[in-house]
């Protein structure tokens, strides 16, 4: 369980400046929109939905949006008809990328994805290019708040966690997709505070890009600043030395 991978930082660095753009709650109300079509909006029976709607509340997202999002994807509010498409690409220094977009044109998100990824040094990659290198995995965000790594590592195991990795002030534990709401419950139930629950794309290696560490970042930020992109995924880390010079805001 030792070492980490420096995405997660930067996610959460990253994180932070997105949710002061107001990007947060737009993703997040996709995601319940299409958990609950998908599922039906019954929480108790529907995990994603669970799980976005607690990722919802921990944004501190007020409760009518929440249940308005839900109402859409249930079909009982009419809204617009998206749908999940992942793209395969390459950045800087061959990084890969994982882009998972949710959107109501597709012909409109893969021009723009591939613009954005011509113009700013990446390209499109072919349908299952980069997808090897990633494993789909339940995350848990919380914060150390001066608990025993030792102690806490321990206990996150007996809950149901895979593993469990330390970045900054960060505890970031991994589970089984279909745990997550489980073990993120179970936290919650033994007095912990979840910061973030959410499915993530995990990388089997990583590549160093400090020699290319502005450049990336710019890429991601403008592949992020799409509107139709929801999450996206890449197998890179960035030394602290860098990474305390970029500005990530």
């Amino acid at each position: 369980m030792s070492g980490h991978n420096k995405w997660s930082s930067i996610k959460h660095k990253k994180g932070a400046a997105d949710a002061k753009r107001g990007k947060i709650f737009t993703r997040i109300v996709k995601e319940i929109i299409l958990a609950a079509r998908d599922g039906g909006g019954d929480l108790s029976s529907n995990p994603r939905l669970r799980t976005a709607v607690q990722t919802a509340k921990g944004a501190n997202m007020p409760k009518d949006n929440i249940e308005k999002a839900i109402k859409r994807g249930t079909g009982e509010i009419e809204g617009a008809a998206y749908e999940e498409v992942t793209y395969e690409g390459y950045g800087h220094n061959g990084v890969a990328l994982i882009i998972e977009v949710t959107t109501d044109n597709k012909n409109r998100s893969v021009a723009e994805i591939r613009h954005c990824l011509s113009k700013y040094g990446g390209n499109l990659a072919e349908s299952g290019a980069v997808a090897w290198n990633f494993e789909r995995k339940g995350s848990i965000e919380i914060k150390i708040e001066g608990k025993n790594e030792d102690d806490f590592m321990m206990q996150a195991l007996d809950f149901g966690a895979d593993d469990i990795k330390v970045v900054d002030d960060i505890f970031y534990v991994y589970t089984a997709p279909t745990d997550l709401y489980k073990v993120s419950s179970t936290f919650e139930e033994n007095g912990y505070t979840i910061e973030k629950a959410e499915l993530t794309m995990l990388p089997k290696n990583i590549i160093n890009a400090d020699d290319v560490a502005e450049k990336l970042i710019k890429l991601i930020d403008k592949l992020e600043d799409l509107d139709d992109v929801q999450n996206l995924y890449a197998n890179f880390e960035i030394s602290d030395d860098v990474m305390n010079k970029i500005n990530l805001d």
